[in-house]
């Protein structure tokens, strides 16, 4: 037998694309650059959603209930869709589910204050993040701000070219000495991740007998808000408000083949297998489509895998009793569609390069996720791993295997876990990215394209029997 039949080894894209499926791949990507740069929070990213799936015939699950296309939102923060399949749910689904959160910095219940005659909002960071990455960049703010009488105020400000953006100070280096000496970890407290905000006060008050506010810069951002908003300070408690990145993705790279931006882990997966997923027309069995929210910080809360609205939307889409709903999902089959973290040549040392997925060989299936000796983690079986190479094979999709670093070096999860919880054959495919968890990652249009074509190509994975 000849050797390279024996071996196995890692494809270029570039060396198997096509030009045609190589321009795919670029125009593929330019509405992804786009998506990501104005979709920056979990609300956005499921009422982009709705929008575009109403546009393909689906409609609300509550209104619906015989039809085939159907979706359900979750306090506005997940999203579930279903196109019904030719067998019952009772033979079980098909899943495909990503995160549509990413790390961030959260305005604390009561953030508004004054230091020095400048005015800043306190934060507390969401997600795993590198404290000092986020000190001197531009931010913009998006959120909602809801009222005491109910009206909700949307916010986004620091994305137009003509708005102002804010920031988290940062030490200049002539008085960091200490600073500097500091374990990285250590370099930037939570508690300084303060954006800068206003330093314009309120006038004095001309008439002596009238007492002088105190904070007058931090007044004269209240009367900004309430002008602009109608917003009070303690209309802040009832806010989720984030600081992100501001400004659009950009391509990067003189061949214009990666791109940079916010956000990438995990909406890459979301943009790649929602899209795949609106092409889907006559499944065999019924197709999930899963965007859930809290997976940064643990997958906690009534948005996220663990809430249990998975069950609830299938048993309110097919009318089944809770024994018949385990029966379904023990016959279903899922993909955790997330990133993984691509070898970077200037930091090889924490990984193993035999199991290092690249940037630009494809999508990246993970078997299983998890720390140390496979801790916290799922693992697909050998099973399912031989069906996806065959159904990859098949439909020409370009995939490599990863891990997430050297064994001992660290670790990372995945929803994987809380779908495996539930009896449902799951694994985890997704692009690699580099700089993970950044303001700003890196990704691969060839990837990109990869990942959309694991769904796209390969629907017929809803035929897995």
């Amino acid at each position: 037998m000849a050797k390279e039949k024996l071996t196995y080894e890692r494809k270029l894209v570039w060396d198997v694309f096509s030009d045609t499926e190589k321009n795919a791949a670029f125009d593929f990507a330019s509405g992804y650059r786009r998506f990501i740069s104005e979709i920056k929070t979990e609300k956005e990213a499921v009422t982009w959603a709705k929008k575009e799936a109403e546009k393909k015939g689906f409609s609300e699950l509550n209104e619906s209930r015989k039809s085939k296309k159907v979706y359900l939102a979750i306090r506005s923060s997940a999203l579930a869709l279903a196109i019904r399949g030719k067998r019952p749910i009772r033979d079980g689904v098909r899943i495909i589910i990503s995160h549509v959160d990413a790390p961030r910095l959260d305005l604390k219940p009561q953030p508004l204050i004054e230091e020095e005659g400048l005015s800043f909002l306190k934060t507390h960071y969401y997600g795993g993040i590198k404290k000092y990455q986020w000190v001197t960049k531009p931010l913009s703010l998006h959120g909602i701000v809801v009222l005491k009488s109910g009206v909700k105020k949307e916010i986004v400000i620091g994305e137009k070219e003509n708005e102002p953006v804010l920031t988290v100070t940062d030490l200049l280096p002539h008085l960091a000495k200490d600073q500097m000496e500091k374990k990285m970890s250590d370099a930037v407290d939570g508690e300084s991740l303060n954006l800068l905000i206003a330093s314009l006060p309120v006038p004095k008050e001309k008439d002596k007998k009238t007492p002088p506010v105190k904070n007058r810069v931090k007044e004269a951002v209240l009367k900004l808000l309430y002008q602009t908003y109608g917003i009070a300070e303690e209309d802040l408690i009832s806010a989720e408000l984030a600081a992100v990145p501001a400004g659009p993705a950009r391509e990067l790279g003189l061949d214009r083949s990666l791109i940079l931006g916010y956000g990438q882990d995990d909406r890459i997966c979301t943009y790649a297998s929602f899209q795949a997923f609106l092409k889907a027309d006559e499944p065999e069995y019924t197709s999930i489509c899963l965007l859930i929210d809290k997976e940064e910080i643990g997958s906690e809360g009534t948005s996220s895998i663990q809430s249990g609205f998975l069950s609830f939307f299938l048993c309110q889409l097919a009318g089944i009793t809770e024994t018949e709903l385990a029966r379904a999902l023990a016959k279903s089959y899922a993909l955790s569609a997330d990133v993984n973290a691509g070898l970077d040549p200037s930091y090889r040392e924490v990984t193993e390069s035999q199991n290092t997925p690249r940037l630009g060989y494809g999508t990246v299936i993970t078997k299983y996720t998890g720390h140390g000796g496979k801790f916290l983690s799922s693992e697909a079986s050998a099973e399912y791993m031989a069906y996806l190479r065959r159904l990859f094979e098949k439909h020409k999709v370009l995939w490599q295997t990863g891990e997430l670093g050297k064994i001992d070096k660290g670790g990372g999860g995945t929803v994987a876990k809380y779908l495996a919880r539930q009896n449902i054959e799951t694994i985890d495919i997704g692009p690699a990215l580099l700089s993970m968890h950044s303001p700003y990652e890196v990704s691969h249009k060839g990837d990109l394209y990869c990942t959309y074509r694991v769904p796209n190509r390969t629907y017929s994975y809803i035929s897995i029997s």
